[in-house]
């Protein structure tokens, strides 16, 4: 079995921090989102992975190299823009060859993995295999129809009227005949091959295809509070160690990681947190859910319940709090001006200022 991971996504939701980095790169617990995805599919027995890479592809491989370093054998697969999930099993076709696969959105965090879901298909191997979790906002995502025993009856991408509240999350499992369905779909209305008009295809053909509702935490971390939510869930299974320095006068509640090389003078640090190699700490509170990425600078500033990736500083700053910060980013105080008030008012106006 194989497993295609698709990291060629632009990340507009995220911007501006993927104007500058890909979106599956941005830290979680000071590690890159698409490091999870990775790990959770060596856990499911799977050693053969094709990334799908876009624009920012160099950044991609630069960061998994040939994929070693994970117990993994790497191949890159270009997509010159994204057209659709669909699309990237199609090109995706020759790297597949005829084996069944396991299809992994590479900016999706599914808690307790998916090592369970890959064991199940592996001994029934049914055409397909979809992941379905209930969403305040089904208008959103791919959403399943079920009938009356819970079967999949039918999908819709996006849709504005929809049939229930089950959206399909970015885990897929497929055996060969997918290749036959992403063939004979065409572009959606937004020009895109559509994973879930494929799975209509196996659907309307007879096929099996099975569902599995997640009960646990999945998140599309392709925005900034996704982003926090999923930093926090991370954080609260860290392991508590301090293998930098902490001076006598600082004070660590909790579960915290200080990575080696940290300093941490006249501070207090409430966990769940990591402070990240090379991270220095003066006269500040690191509050809980906060992740301070390598080689930072935080100075007498209250931070909580954020994300600071490497090479930032946040200087005299009060108070942070729900924030995601990108890398070499400077913070500080603005200059105090004298308060004035500006006005242009018509005859008879009135006006309260407070003092």
């Amino acid at each position: 079995m194989k497993a295609l991971v698709l990291s060629g996504g632009s990340g507009t939701r995220l911007r501006p921090i993927t104007h500058t980095s890909p979106k599956q790169l941005v830290p979680v617990a000071n590690k890159p989102v698409l490091f999870y995805v990775l790990e959770d599919i060596v856990q499911a027995g799977i050693t053969e992975v094709g990334i799908i890479v876009g624009e920012t592809a160099s950044e991609i491989q630069e960061a998994v190299g040939d994929g070693s370093k994970f117990g993994l054998e790497v191949t890159y697969l270009p997509q010159e823009k994204p057209l659709g999930l669909a699309h990237a099993v199609l090109i995706a076709r020759e790297f597949l060859s005829d084996d069944d696969f396991v299809m992994y959105l590479g900016d999706n965090f599914v808690v307790g993995g998916i090592a369970g879901l890959v064991n199940a298909f592996r001994a029934h191997r049914p055409d397909a295999q979809i992941l379905m979790t209930r969403v305040p906002d089904p208008t959103a995502f791919g959403i399943a129809e079920l009938d009356e025993a819970g079967r999949v009856v039918g999908l819709e991408e996006k849709p504005t009227q929809p049939k229930s509240d089950m959206a399909v999350i970015g885990v897929y499992l497929f055996t060969p005949v997918v290749h036959e369905a992403v063939r004979a779909i065409e572009p959606s209305w937004r020009g895109e091959l559509e994973i879930t008009h494929a799975i209509q295809w196996l659907l309307d053909s007879g096929r099996d295809v099975r569902s599995t509702v997640i009960h646990g935490y999945w998140k599309d971390t392709g925005n900034v509070m996704d982003m926090l939510e999923v930093n926090r869930s991370v954080l609260e299974g860290i392991e508590p160690c301090t293998e930098g320095r902490v001076d006598a006068d600082s004070e660590v509640i909790g579960r915290v990681r200080i990575e080696a090389g940290a300093q941490v003078t006249g501070s207090r640090i409430v966990g769940p947190a990591v402070i990240g190699s090379g991270t220095v700490i003066i006269d500040s509170y690191i509050g809980p859910y906060t992740s301070i990425s390598e080689n930072c600078r935080i100075e007498d500033t209250e931070i909580e319940f954020s994300i600071v990736l490497r090479d930032s500083r946040l200087e005299g700053v009060r108070r942070v709090r729900g924030s995601l910060i990108g890398r070499s980013v400077s913070v500080a105080p603005a200059l105090r001006m004298p308060s004035s008030n500006r006005l242009v008012l018509g005859d008879h106006s009135e006006v309260q200022i407070s003092s």
